[in-house]
């Protein structure tokens, strides 16, 4: 069964004729080190600057309405992990979204652009901040190209139901996984 789905999978991308690549990139963010300290959060023991990376992304697939981005934390000891940011509704004609621009007051995202709740019960951009001595949790920045330039929710949605409208129209994602902990 799986051959099978790789064989079938494998075909569609040689029909289709072309190798689509969506490029998740940032100045901000190297995975080969931790996450720096400016996008570490500044509360709940940790003191970072809790500002939110430039993202920045390239090669959208045909078809590309609009995109969303999402920040999660796989390793949260919640047993469902953790989002630490929601944005959904940028226009297809954006590819960057600047350093800051989690921070609602900032008005540095698009005007669409809605920001929604994340699992601080906020909104916006909130840094990393793992539990002290729980190791060094990945946090994965994903950008996702859709196939609508509008989900039909609100700032008050929460993440899973934004995930879920992401899986129905997502045609292509990328993202950047980088780690930090507190020892």
């Amino acid at each position: 069964m799986k051959l099978a789905h790789f064989i079938i999978m494998a075909g569609l991308s040689t029909t289709a004729g072309h190798n689509y690549a969506l490029e998740l990139t940032s100045k901000d963010l190297d995975p080969s080190k931790p996450l720096g300290n400016d996008h570490v959060l500044n509360n709940f023991g940790c003191s970072g600057k809790n500002i939110s990376p430039e993202l920045q992304w390239s090669k959208a697939p045909k078809g590309t309405q609009g995109f969303a981005v999402t920040v999660y934390d796989p390793d949260a000891p919640t047993g469902s992990g953790w989002w630490h940011w929601v944005v959904f509704n940028i226009p297809k004609d954006v590819n960057k979204i600047p350093t800051n621009a989690g921070d609602i007051k900032s008005k540095l995202m698009p005007d669409s652009a809605i920001q929604s709740r994340t699992d601080f019960g906020t909104y916006g951009y909130g840094g990393a901040c793992p539990p002290k001595g729980h190791g060094k949790h990945r946090y994965q920045f994903k950008v996702f190209a859709l196939d609508v330039d509008n989900l039909p929710l609100n700032k008050g949605s929460s993440a899973a139901l934004v995930g879920y409208y992401l899986h129905q129209h997502t045609l292509e994602s990328d993202m950047i996984e980088v780690t930090y902990g507190q020892d």
